[in-house]
């Protein structure tokens, strides 16, 4: 199968900055290069050149540098010898960790997804089965919610805790019901265990969750949760609104932009891409 990461990193190139210092770039690339690679797979320095598109004497030159540094290892020796990231990423990836707050990077998302939707967006972290709201952007003109900092959203019933439920493995969501029980908040509250993970399904197919009245009454809600570089769970964002009349298909318009935002979001925080899967019948 061809390795496509050459023609990646050439398209990243015709993008290049204003300020472009090109050695540092190359470095960069030969990083991606070898984050490429499987596990115990390292790659020689005549690889990397082609790879990169740089002549084997500039890749080993980098290399030699960023081993010196601990961002490259080596092993064996000659024609045998074969490169990959050094451990000394890890302990940068560390304090990266250290220094990302969720909220710093999730409000100028906010901000935009507000601004596209026209409707108020928060962002929450799971907390002791809750969905806790830790930042929020409110419009400054039409009709203004009372949504409140620190707020506790149910799992079962709201766009926040429904999008975090749907994230955990069954017997997890299934256990943490059994605590918390379903209590019902509207005429429209799913109450029937079997009923609400048959909905949960569909909200991890389409990637969002829609709380359609089902927190209080003309108020709708949809979520979508936010991951880390590790894949794990670390929060989820929503946008909230009076329901009114609208449309079913206005609804699914709102999950992929929340969708979507709450992707970028996680890109920032070092998660791979992932894309929904529909499931049977159900636009995404």
């Amino acid at each position: 199968m061809q390795n496509n990461v050459g023609e990646g990193l050439a398209d990243e190139a015709s993008h290049q900055p204003k300020y472009w210092v090109k050695t540092v770039g190359r470095a960069a690339e030969i990083l991606q290069v070898l984050a490429s690679g499987g596990p115990g797979q390292g790659l020689s320095v005549t690889e990397i050149g082609n790879r990169c598109g740089i002549s084997k004497s500039a890749a080993f030159g980098i290399l030699q540098t960023l081993r010196h540094y601990g961002l490259v290892a080596d092993e064996g020796e000659g024609m045998n010898r074969r490169y990959r990231l050094g451990m000394g990423l890890a302990r940068l990836g560390e304090r990266a960790q250290d220094q990302v707050s969720l909220r710093d990077v999730a409000r100028p998302v906010l901000r935009r997804l507000s601004a596209e939707c026209a409707l108020a967006s928060r962002v929450a972290v799971p907390e002791s089965g809750h969905a806790v709201v830790i930042d929020q952007v409110d419009l400054d003109t039409g009709p203004r919610l009372d949504l409140r900092m620190g707020t506790r959203e149910l799992a079962h019933c709201s766009g926040l805790g429904k999008a975090l439920l749907a994230a955990l493995p069954e017997d997890e969501a299934r256990a943490l019901i059994a605590r918390a029980g379903l209590p019902r908040r509207t005429s429209r509250t799913i109450t029937d265990e079997e009923t609400l993970f048959a909905h949960l399904r569909d909200v991890r197919a389409a990637g969002y969750a829609l709380d359609d009245e089902e927190d209080a009454d003309g108020i709708f809600c949809i979520g979508s949760v936010v991951r880390d570089h590790a894949g794990r769970t670390v929060g989820a964002i929503s946008v909230t609104g009076l329901k009114l009349d609208l449309p079913g298909w206005r609804f699914q318009e709102l999950g992929r932009q929340v969708r979507a935002a709450a992707g970028d979001i996680s890109r920032e925080l070092g998660a791979q891409e992932e894309k929904p899967q529909a499931a049977a019948g159900q636009p995404v």
